[in-house]
Formats: structure tokens, sequence, C-alpha cells
């Protein structure tokens, strides 16, 4: 009997071991929240960090493409001023290529000329010819037959000479003329284009700076637009982030509340079993006249014992239903198919960028279940996911986290706690997509922006 009474008590003393023991569990699941808080504050701080160095990059980016921009300017500048002077010189080789017919004409003119001049020469050579081809102007001086005719015959000869040799000088002055003409003009063109081609060649290489430059600009947009996308990327990473640590310390102030009921259940518990040790202690020891009654106490007092440490309730969980077509059954595995249509899309590589998730299409009013119990960490708009939901999920030590995109409108706030199979949206079509489905990711850990943690959806729920 005294052996029973040590066994019975040593029984009692061990469940109220348990009891005082049982918050060390709970105790190491909030220093793991913890844990996490401080990993999602360091990587904000990380987060953080590039995005500086990232708007570096942009206002560096942004001051070489002003200088090339400026640079474009001036060299459009020296290409307007260049087709100024190439406009000036077509001007000129016009007006020279103007001057060079009205010289055609004056040329055409003297040709006449000089002609008629050729004419009246050899005319004269003819007259000489008729007379024997060998009548000079002496041999007609002295065929004079008085003096009177030797004068007149003298002035005659002088007329006929001087006017010989004044056709010959304007003869020789006209072809002189022309051919300085012809030289000075052709020279004009030459140089005019010359200068020209000059000129046009000059413009030639502007073109090409500026097309160089041009093409500068445009790599530089795009390198721009590459790190804006990127920072754009960040700056929402950096809100996830904050995000995901506001549901961690809604999930710390949860399970600081739990444990807080729990501990008063433990003391309640405790004070409990305290006193039943003490009252079959008591009982023990009155009873220790009669063995025979002794044990029939001890029986009834274990029996009760054992009634009393087996009544308690065990907790009843029911799942809500709803009419709403295609809600997906809820599995039993860690996590449950967020909707209910086929996998349209796997996750890999699709149009050259990494597919981070899976898509599920299906028409109609399709609800979105959550995929397990979890705090939202955001609910917002994105110009790329659309309507779209974060849930932070905390399951045997390891943070999770899943996305649900594309939706039609939404219905989980951000910091909503939600359950397993607790419907959260409605499939849709917004943001960058093509068609009503719902973009599925699962991530082991944070999300971030490159998607690092990604896993396949489709190793971790039902098909």
């Amino acid at each position: 009997m005294k052996k029973n009474i040590i066994a019975m008590n040593a029984s009692i003393m061990i469940g109220l071991g348990s009891i005082l023991a049982a918050p060390s569990a709970y105790a190491e699941s909030l220093s793991d929240l913890q844990q996490k808080k401080e990993s999602i504050q360091e990587k904000r701080s990380g987060v953080e960090s590039n995005i500086s160095d990232t708007e570096k990059k942009i206002d560096n980016l942004h001051d070489k493409q002003l200088t090339a921009e400026e640079q474009i300017a001036a060299i459009e500048a020296k290409i307007a001023e260049s087709s100024k002077k190439i406009d000036a010189k077509n001007a000129e080789i016009t007006q020279t290529k103007k001057e060079i017919e009205a010289l055609k004409e004056e040329i055409k003119v003297l040709k006449e000329r000089i002609a008629k001049r050729n004419e009246v020469l050899k005319e004269r050579a003819r007259s000489f010819q008729e007379t024997g081809g060998d009548v000079n102007y002496l041999e007609v001086l002295f065929g004079s037959s008085s003096f009177g005719d030797l004068i007149d015959r003298v002035g005659a000869v002088a007329t006929i000479a001087e006017a010989d040799r004044d056709i010959l000088k304007q003869h020789e002055l006209d072809k002189k003329d022309l051919e300085e003409k012809q030289t000075a003009v052709e020279k004009k063109l030459a140089s005019l284009e010359v200068a020209k081609a000059e000129l046009l060649e000059i413009q030639k290489q502007q073109k090409q700076q500026k097309q160089e430059k041009a093409a500068l600009v445009k790599k530089l947009k795009q390198q721009t637009k590459k790190h804006e996308d990127e920072k754009m990327g960040l700056e929402e990473e950096k809100a996830n982030l904050a995000a995901q640590e506001t549901a961690i310390k809604s999930a710390i102030n949860l399970e600081q509340n739990r444990l807080a009921e729990l501990e008063a259940a433990r003391k309640k518990a405790a004070a409990e079993a305290k006193k039943r040790a003490e009252q079959a202690a008591a009982q023990a020891a009155s009873q220790a006249a009669s063995q025979a009654a002794e044990s029939k106490k001890q029986s009834s007092s274990s029996g009760a014992s054992a009634k009393s440490s087996s009544s308690s309730p065990s907790p009843s969980s029911s799942q809500s239903s709803s009419n709403v077509s295609q809600v997906p059954a809820v599995s039993s595995g860690t996590f449950t198919r967020p909707s209910a249509g086929y996998v349209s899309s796997t996750m890999g590589e699709r149009w050259n960028k990494q597919h981070a998730g899976i898509d599920i299409a299906a028409s109609g009013t399709v609800p979105v279940v959550a995929a397990a119990d979890g705090v939202v960490s955001r609910s917002y708009f994105s110009s790329t996911y659309g309507n779209v939901i974060f849930v932070t999920h905390s399951i045997s030590g390891q943070q999770w986290t899943t996305v649900y995109a594309h939706l039609s409108s939404r219905q989980a706030s951000t910091g909503s706690v939600v359950a397993k199979g607790q419907q959260i949206g409605i499939m849709g079509n917004t943001g960058h997509s093509y068609g009503q489905h719902l973009h599925f990711e699962l991530h082991k850990g944070a999300w971030n922006y490159s998607k690092s943690n990604a896993v396949n959806p489709l190793n971790y729920i039902p098909n």
C-alpha cells in the first residue's frame, strides 16, 4: 500500500513536471519567430542597400544620357550649319553654271565674229590670188602712174595694212579673252564642286557621329529601363519584406497570447494537480487502518482520478462549406490546392524568362483559397501581378510564402489571419495576364525579387 501511494505520488509529480515543462517547446517556437523577424530585418537592410546602389547606377546613366543628348544637339547644329554651307555652294554652282551658259552664248557670238573675220581675210587672200598671187604692197606703190596716184596708193595700202593688223589683233584678243573666261569659269566650277564634296563628306561624318550617339542614348535608355525595373522589383521586395515583418510580429503576438493562455492553463492544471496530490495523501493516511477499505478507496480514487484526467473534452473542428461552385477540397497534406481548374503552365523557362510558379486556369467564378494556415503579409494591386495576395506561413519551424496573383477580387486584407482552405479571392485576369487564371507561387522562405526561394508547387499540392 505504501508503495502504491509512493507510485501514485510519483505519477502525479511526473504529470505536474510535464505540465510545468510544456511551454519550453512553445518558447522555442517563439524564439524561431524572433529569429525570422531578425532575418527579415537583415534582408530589408540588404535590399535598401541594393536600392541605393541601383539609384546611383540610374543617376550615372542619366548623366551619361544627358551628356550624349547634348553632344547630339551640338552635332545636329553642325549638321544644320553644314547644310546651309552646302546650300550656299549649290547656289554658287547653279549661278556658275548660269554664267557658263551665258559664256557659251558669248563664245557663240565670238565664234561667229571670228568666222566673219576669217571670211574677210580669205576674201583678201582671194583678191591677191586673182592678181597673180605675187602682188605686194611695194608693187602697188611702184605701179603708180603719177605722184598723186602714188599718194593715193600709199594711203590705200596704209589703210588696208592697218585694217589687216586690227583684224588680226582683235582676233588674237578675242581668242585670248575666250580662253581666259573658259579657264576661269572651269576653275571656279571645279573649286565649287570640290568644296561641296568636302562639305558633303563632313556632313556624312557628322551624321555618322549622330547615329553613334543616338545608338549610345538608346543603349543607355535600355540600361536605365533595366535598372529602373530592377529598382521597382527591389522596392516591391522591400515592401513585401516589411509586410512579412509585420506578419511575423502579428504571429509573435499571437504566439505570446497563446503562451499566456497556456501558462494560465498550466498554472491552473498545476494547482489542481497539487490539490489532488494533497487530497490523495490525506486519503491514504486516513485509510491506513484498514487495508481492504484502503484498497477500495485507493481503487475508487484511482478511478476518479483516471476519469477526471480522461474527461477533458476533445476539440472539434468543422470545415465551412460554400455554395460557390468549383471550391477545391481541402487536402490532408501540408498545402492544399489553391483553386479548381487545370494546370495551363508549369514552373520553368517561359518567353525567355523564369516562370516562378504555376498557372491554374478555369472559366466562370472560381474561388481561390489559402493553401495553408498563415498571415496575409500583403494584399494589394501590382502592375505585373494585378490583384495579388501574399501569405506568410510558419510550418514546423520553416517559413513559407505563397503568392496568389491576377485575382479579379481580393477577400483577405493585409494582416488577416487565414486558415487552410479559407477563400481569399476570385480567379481573374488582372495585371500582366492573358486570359483568366491563377498564378500561384510557393517560396521556401521569404519572397524576393529574384525569386531564388521559389519551389515547384506541383511537388507540394495535390494534382
